[in-house]
C-alpha cells in the first residue's frame, strides 16, 4: 500500500509542479508590467501637489482635446481597413465592423495584459468572420513590420527636420544635453536601464512563444500564406495611404492635445514630432498602453524644450488618462457592437469553421 501510496505522489507530484508553475509564470507575466508601470509612475509623481490637478484640468481646452480623440478613432480605423487589404489575397473578407471592433478590442483588451491584443483581433476574426487564426496572425506579422519600417523612416525625418531648429533652441536658451542629463538621478538611469531590459525580454518571450508554431505543417503554411499576402494587395498606393495615414492620425491625436494648454501650445509642430516619434518607442516597453515609460520620455522632452516641469508632469498624466479612457470606451463599444452583430453564419457547403467566407 505504502509503494502505491508512493507511486501515485509520484504520478501526481509533477502535475501538480507544473500547474503551479503555469499560474506563478501567468500571474508573473500580468503582475510585472502593472508593477514595473506603477513603479516609474510613482517615481514621477512622488512630489506632485496633487491640490493643483483640478486647476490644470480647469485649463484643459476641451474642444481641442475632443479633435484630438477623433484622429484616436481614425487611426484604429484606418488600421482595420489596412488589415482587410491583407486578408482578401487569401480569400476571406472579415466585414468592415467585425475588422474595426477587432482593433478596438485589441488595443483594450492590451490594458489588462500588454501584448496580448494581437491574439485577441484574430481570435476575434476567427470567432465573428471565420478567418483562420494563423493565416489572420500571420498578416498581424507582416503589419508589424511594415509599421516598423514606417516608424523608423518617420523618426528618421522627425530627427532630420528638427536638428537645426534643436541646436538652434539649445544655443539661444543656453541649455546643453550636459546639463540637461546632469538633472537625471540615479534613479532616473535606473529606470530607464529597466525599460530597456523589459523590451528584451519581451522580445525574448515572444521569441520563445513563437516556436510553437513549428508543431504542425499545416499551421506554419497558414502563417506563411498570411506572412506573405502583402505580394497579392489589390492596391499598394492605397496599402501605403492606410499606413501613413494610421500614423498620421497617431500623430494628430497626440499633436492637437497640445493645443489644450497654454503652456504647451508653443509647441512647433516638427518638435511635437520627434517628441510623437520618442513616445511611440517607449510604448515599446510593456507596460499598459505605454503608462510610465511614456510619460517619462514625453514629460523629459517637453522640459527640454522649455516647458516647466510641473506642467510637464500634469500634462502626460492628463493626455494620457484621457486617452486610455477613450481606448477603453472603444473596446466597450466593440464589445456590445458584436455581441449585436453575432458570428457570420456557415456557407452552404462549408465543412469546417476556417473555410473562406463568402465575399459580400
Amino acid at each position: 500500500m505504502r509503494l502505491g501510496v508512493s507511486n501515485g505522489k509520484s504520478i501526481k507530484n509533477p502535475w501538480i509542479l507544473r500547474t503551479l508553475k503555469s499560474i506563478i509564470i501567468k500571474s508573473v507575466r500580468i503582475c510585472l508590467p502593472f508593477l514595473l508601470a506603477v513603479g516609474i509612475m510613482w517615481w514621477m509623481f512622488r512630489d506632485i501637489d496633487w491640490h493643483l490637478f483640478s486647476r490644470y484640468m480647469g485649463q484643459l481646452s476641451w474642444p481641442w482635446m475632443l479633435l484630438s480623440l477623433v484622429f484616436g478613432v481614425l487611426a484604429q480605423q484606418m488600421r482595420a481597413w489596412r488589415w482587410q487589404m491583407t486578408l482578401a489575397p487569401l480569400g476571406y473578407c472579415p466585414r468592415r465592423r467585425v475588422a474595426e471592433d477587432a482593433i478596438f478590442l485589441s488595443y483594450a483588451s492590451s490594458l489588462v495584459i500588454p501584448r496580448v491584443g494581437e491574439v485577441m483581433r484574430c481570435g476575434t476574426l476567427k470567432r465573428y468572420d471565420r478567418v483562420p487564426f494563423t493565416k489572420g496572425l500571420g498578416t498581424v506579422v507582416t503589419e508589424r513590420l511594415v509599421d516598423c519600417a514606417a516608424i523608423l523612416v518617420l523618426t528618421l525625418a522627425a530627427f532630420l527636420l528638427q536638428l537645426s531648429d534643436l541646436l538652434a533652441f539649445l544655443r539661444q536658451t543656453g541649455t546643453d544635453f550636459g546639463q540637461s542629463f546632469s538633472r537625471y538621478t540615479g534613479t532616473g538611469y535606473i529606470v530607464t536601464a529597466l525599460c530597456i531590459i523589459a523590451i528584451v525580454t519581451l522580445t525574448v518571450l515572444l521569441a520563445r512563444r513563437f516556436k510553437v508554431f513549428s508543431k504542425g505543417n499545416d499551421v506554419i503554411r497558414n502563417l506563411w500564406a498570411g506572412i506573405s499576402s502583402l505580394r497579392g494587395v489589390r492596391s499598394m498606393p492605397l496599402y501605403l495611404f492606410f499606413t501613413f495615414g494610421t500614423w498620421a492620425c497617431y500623430y494628430l491625436h497626440f499633436y492637437l492635445a497640445f493645443f489644450c494648454f497654454d503652456f504647451t501650445a508653443h509647441i512647433t509642430p516638427s518638435a511635437a514630432f520627434l517628441i510623437f516619434c520618442a513616445g511611440t518607442f517607449a510604448v515599446l516597453v510593456p507596460t499598459p498602453n505605454g503608462a510610465g515609460p511614456w510619460h517619462f520620455v514625453v514629460k523629459t522632452l517637453l522640459v527640454l524644450y522649455g516647458v516647466a516641469e510641473e506642467p510637464a508632469l500634469f500634462f502626460v498624466l492628463i493626455v494620457h488618462s484621457i486617452q486610455t479612457a477613450e481606448v477603453i470606451l472603444l473596446g466597450a463599444f466593440a464589445w456590445a457592437d458584436l455581441w449585436r452583430l453575432g458570428p457570420r453564419p456557415a456557407a452552404e457547403g462549408e465543412g469546417n469553421g476556417d473555410a473562406p467566407p463568402a465575399r459580400r
